[in-house]
């Protein structure tokens, strides 16, 4: 069954601002790609300094009604966006694949049930969300108050839009702030609708705020406006440090998620049919566009050929297609940018010695004039060559044979990144041994992706400050005052 890809033809989308959808003001427009298909489809508003101010105005006006609005009122308001997410899920997941590249399939599984997972989560999380006490000696007693902090930033990525949007501005929204928003300019269809949920829902005016555009004017814009206290933002290393150097004298409060290099560990004793199937699944689910996808697959020697053979004879059995139709495993890479930076690290993988073993290649889909990449598998390569050390995000990945654990962690940690690692091992011992000395974030054993919205989310070195997720995100979009009584 095939859906049809004009779904969202040439509409316009609007801002959202103090409640209502709003042109941009420069009345400018940025066309919108659908990449299964090369052209554009819609056309999203070039906003500028000028929205961000009016966005960050409704916000800080908004700000102590809402910071003050009963607990169980925030919550219920956003339970009621969770079902109307819900409610509308195939709309939402059409838009998605649209938009993104994405297999429907893989839109309607995870990122919009997700969507509604994360306002669910933080809506009966702040319910429960308690501090400290402590008595000093019988003398006094401290208490630590945990306050909103105001009018707050969250700029989120294309990979996984509706998904990762919601997983910024459902704990500051949970926490009482409001929120100025900036989705990707590259997927910006589910955010929209997001913002018509919010007004059926009856969020309101001012709470949370979405400002559509490109990076070096609204993101910048909002990084910048003086009243924005706080920063969350999902993306590139790059982009992090420009963050980082406007952030830090403004001490805003930050919280960077950034790239990742990861390892993916197999040892001989590894459950060989589980560890082979759910590699697959970490090296190329969204064509491999995951901030979480294991892109260096390091395989213990003795293993190393039949795991090899395994791979490439999965790799190429792949479905690669029109992501709308049933059947389909691989989409479309997000835009021609993405996909040319993608084949360029192809190319230098070949001129730094390693051979292409399963894919390499741009392909046409009958039908589609699209941005379509062969899911690739390249071996040979050093572990400190460009291809191993460098974010690709994209369907490649490469194989590196290992002797021992010493070996295995010195390559692993090597990269100026640390977002998540995976272990395939059945020895217990050696998994606690490995996961400890893994410069991580994340360590999954004998599975990948396997989220609790309760657990800690970040990375080390390059990939990233501070943590997403649970108590951690209620935390960073909180203020703590201790108060002390003496007796």
């Amino acid at each position: 069954m095939e859906v049809e890809h004009q779904a969202y033809d040439m509409e316009k989308i609007s801002n959202y601002i103090n409640g209502a959808l709003k042109e941009p003001i420069s009345g400018k427009y940025l066309d919108n790609y659908n990449p299964a298909k090369g052209e554009v489809y819609s056309q999203i508003p070039d906003s500028g300094p000028e929205d961000v101010e009016k966005a960050a105005n409704a916000a800080t006006a908004a700000f102590d009604k809402w910071a003050t609005t009963p607990v169980a009122e925030r919550s219920s308001i956003m339970l009621k966006i969770a079902d109307l997410i819900d409610e509308n899920i195939e709309n939402l997941a059409l838009a998605e694949s649209i938009d993104n590249g994405k297999p429907l399939s893989l839109a309607q599984l995870v990122d919009i049930p997700r969507a509604s997972s994360n306002f669910r989560f933080f809506a009966t999380a702040i319910l429960h969300f308690s501090s400290e006490a402590h008595i000093s000696d019988q003398d006094a007693i401290n208490y630590t108050l945990r306050r909103p902090i105001g009018a707050v930033g969250c700029i989120s990525p294309w990979n996984l839009p509706l998904y990762l949007f919601t997983w910024k501005i459902c704990p500051a929204l949970a926490a009482g702030n409001c929120v100025v928003a900036k989705p990707s300019e590259i997927t910006p269809m589910t955010a929209f609708l997001l913002s018509k949920l919010c007004m059926e829902a009856g969020l309101p005016p001012g709470v949370l705020n979405i400002v559509h555009g490109l990076g070096n004017k609204v993101g910048q814009a909002i990084v910048e406006h003086k009243d924005i206290k706080a920063i969350s933002f999902t993306g590139g290393t790059e982009t992090g440090k420009r963050i980082a150097a406007v952030a830090a004298p403004m001490f805003k409060k930050l919280s960077l998620e950034l790239g990742g290099k990861n390892p993916n560990i197999v040892f001989n004793d590894c459950d060989f049919e589980e560890a082979l199937s759910t590699s697959m699944r970490s090296s190329f689910s969204n064509q491999g566009q995951i901030c979480l996808c294991g892109s260096r697959i390091f395989i213990q020697n003795d293993l190393y050929d039949r795991f090899k053979k395994g791979m490439v004879e999965k790799t190429k059995a792949l479905k690669i297609g029109d992501p709308l139709t049933n059947g389909t495993q691989i989409g479309a890479i997000v835009s021609e940018d993405h996909m040319n930076k993608v084949l360029s690290y192809i190319d230098l993988a070949k001129k730094e010695g390693g051979s292409i073993i399963a894919g390499g290649n741009r392909i046409q889909i009958t039908g589609l004039n699209g941005y379509f990449i062969e899911p690739t598998i390249i071996e040979g390569l050093p572990y400190h060559c460009r291809t191993n050390q460098e974010e690709i995000f994209g369907p490649v990945i490469t194989l590196i044979p290992f002797e021992n654990e010493e070996e295995v962690i010195e390559m692993a940690n090597s990269t100026p990144y640390g977002l998540s690692a995976t272990v395939w091992t059945e020895n217990l011992k050696r998994a606690h041994r490995v996961a400890a000395l893994l410069e991580s974030g994340i360590v999954w054993v004998n599975c990948w992706l396997f989220r609790d919205l309760r657990t800690p989310f970040g990375g080390m070195k390059q990939s990233g400050v501070g943590r997403e997720g649970g108590l951690e995100a209620l935390r960073f979009f909180t203020e703590a005052k201790n108060v002390c009584i003496k007796q």
